[in-house]
């Protein structure tokens, strides 16, 4: 386990400052979250930015990274066995925390796409499962009746479900089945824009709830941020997306992620040392740092 230092107090659990937005100031953007006490969690979308969150944590303290293929990369994506092998390496880098972000994404693919996507989440689940590390998802609800969020609940269930009765047939677990009864699979559902009762479906299986800087400019979330535990809860940016208020209209980035974290102490009706305390420990709990 890599301990996350005493000088970090808040944590952005899912940003992208690989992304070009952050090319002219990228060193001025981590100095400035380094300096504002926020740990921060780099997420790649596919197999060359993943290889770039790693670099990025491998050369600065205070940043972990998360590596995977975004959903909406699949149409475009080599699904060769070479592909999912280089992953799988990558994965196993010592900066690197989870698997992401994937997941099922049907407001941006096509119907044909779909398929695909099932397909890439599934094959990232089994990489999460063999490395031992946790799940970043990504799910969005399309323009028809199609429900991401109950698909990717029951991929999981599946999944879980197979993982329970392999563990209780395995006497003995391998180098080549290094899942430990203690390594469930778990993660998070990044930028949460489900149901109450998908939160609830969600925390019942084991994954934690993250939500952004949203919450200062939309009351929409409020009620699902009231629900979820303060152990399964999570803070992000999801940066250069979605500043929060009063950064409204500009690029976003992880610093800002203290707003998200006031506006969730806020809603929940606790102190903010306190909600920043509780996310950070779910954030150790589930990177294993």
């Amino acid at each position: 386990m890599n301990y996350i230092g005493m000088n970090y107090k808040y944590i952005d659990a899912h940003t992208h400052i690989n992304f070009p937005e952050f090319d002219v100031d990228r060193e001025a953007v981590i100095s400035r979250a380094k300096s504002a006490g926020v740990f921060i969690v780099n997420v790649g979308t596919d197999l060359g930015s993943s290889k770039a969150v790693v670099e990025l944590a491998s050369k600065n303290d205070g940043m972990k990274a998360i590596v995977g293929i975004h959903p909406t990369e699949i149409k475009s994506f080599d699904t060769s066995d070479k592909v999912w092998k280089e992953l799988l390496e990558l994965a196993k880098n010592e900066n690197v925390v989870g698997i992401g972000e994937c997941g099922l994404d049907y407001f941006h693919a096509e119907e044909q796409e779909w398929g695909f996507q099932k397909e890439a989440f599934i094959k990232q689940i089994e990489i999460a499962n063999l490395v031992g590390k946790s799940l970043m998802l990504h799910i969005r609800n399309g323009k028809t009746n199609k429900n991401a969020y109950k698909e990717v609940l029951e991929i999981l269930r599946d999944f879980k479900k197979d993982q329970e009765d392999s563990s209780k047939n395995a006497k003995v677990h391998d180098a080549h089945n290094p899942l430990k009864a203690d390594d469930s699979l778990c993660g998070n559902v990044h930028f949460f824009a489900g149901t109450l009762e998908e939160a609830c479906e969600f925390i019942d299986l084991g994954f934690s709830i993250s939500f952004t800087g949203v919450l200062t400019f939309t009351r929409d979330y409020d009620e699902i941020v009231k629900f979820v535990p303060l152990n399964m809860i999570l803070s992000e940016t999801d940066a250069p997306f979605v500043a929060p208020v009063p950064y409204r209209g500009k690029r976003n980035e992880p610093v800002y992620v203290i707003e998200a974290v006031k506006k969730m102490a806020e809603i929940k009706g606790v102190s903010e040392d306190l909600m920043a305390e509780e996310i950070m420990k779910n954030a150790k709990r589930l990177f294993k740092i």
